[in-house]
């Protein structure tokens, strides 16, 4: 079992960390506040771009529903008139230099995520370890708003408006800094953002709530065939989820009444055919972002479950006024 696991456990189960985690977490600690004073005070440089950037990311590490949010902003961004373009870090792919996504990205190169965001929405993506040089690749693509993904903690790209999405389910376990518990950052960091977005839970009174919706489900051979998700319900299906947290995709499933046999596996999990033989003849549903990476050895009875984030027009028109605001 991986180390990972049994930690996760912990911050999450009310159980005291590992002695030898609390002077790893402490040295972390210091090594975070420190980075982020010396941006704040200028000592070190980050890179501001001709236009408005959006960083949406977390606190915590795993899945807290980053992704469906980007893809969110950009629906609600192009409705108000806007023109998004996407930057990433290309987690979990190999490719180290800036490159724009073409119009079926490899995810094995550029990142599952960012591959996602582009087959879905269409919109211009750029990734790259240097996010500011990646950014600069947005700038020809005639966009006028720049959103970045997973961008919180990474400063070397100057930003205008901070979004930070917590998981309402698990909010910040134990509260302690990596590895003794699952946050990047301090708590403090949440005064800083602009935005604090509750993904399912019940919000605290300055938090915008959010839900993800299951959609129909796509052939992930063909994804332009689809099935309504009631011809699923009462049906022995396999399920599989690589992402942050497996669980919710299950029991979103579940709450379809869909009888399911779940197979979680890591975050950005890189699949390979040997992983989903399960040679029974039987359905397998997946998140989209696992599908990205299965398209080309799918069988025919494999489907994708689009998810959408719903959040009140109020917080869209919100930002667009930050976004307006700025350009004045």
């Amino acid at each position: 079992m991986p180390l990972a696991d049994p930690l996760q456990r912990r911050w999450y189960e009310n159980r005291s960390p590992p002695w030898w985690t609390i002077p790893v977490s402490a040295l972390y600690g210091a090594v975070v506040r420190a980075r982020h004073e010396m941006y704040k005070r200028g000592w070190k440089r980050n890179e501001r771009l001709p236009l408005p950037v959006i960083v949406v990311g977390n606190l915590t590490i795993g899945g807290a529903g980053k992704t469906p949010l980007v893809i969110a902003l950009i629906e609600a961004l192009r409705a108000r008139g806007f023109k998004p373009g996407v930057v990433s870090r290309g987690y979990g792919g190999n490719a180290c230099e800036p490159r724009l996504l073409g119009g079926q990205p490899d995810p094995h190169e550029v990142g599952d995520e960012p591959a996602l965001i582009r087959i879905r929405t269409g919109a211009p993506v750029a990734v790259g370890v240097d996010r500011p040089a990646a950014a600069r690749l947005l700038l020809e693509q005639g966009i006028d708003v720049i959103l970045a993904d997973d961008g919180l903690q990474h400063y070397a790209l100057a930003r205008d408006i901070e979004i930070c999405v917590v998981d309402g389910a698990r909010r910040f376990g134990n509260g302690r800094l990596l590895p003794a518990g699952p946050l990047r950052e301090p708590m403090q960091r949440l005064r800083e953002v602009d935005f604090v977005v509750c993904n399912g839970g019940p919000p605290t009174h300055d938090e915008i709530p959010m839900s993800l919706v299951i959609g129909e489900p796509r052939n992930v051979r063909d994804p332009s065939r689809a099935r309504p998700l009631p011809e699923f319900s009462s049906q022995h299906v396999h399920a599989v989820a690589g992402i942050g947290r497996p669980e919710r995709f299950f029991e979103a499933l579940r709450a379809h009444a869909i009888d399911i046999a779940a197979h979680p596996f890591p975050d950005h999990h890189g699949f390979v055919p040997g992983d989903l033989d399960f040679d029974d003849g039987l359905p397998v549903l997946m998140t989209e972002k696992d599908a990205v990476k299965c398209h080309g050895f799918a069988k025919p009875d494999w489907w994708a479950i689009p998810v959408s984030a719903q959040l009140p027009p109020a917080f869209f028109d919100a930002i667009t006024d930050r976004i307006r605001s700025l350009a004045r």
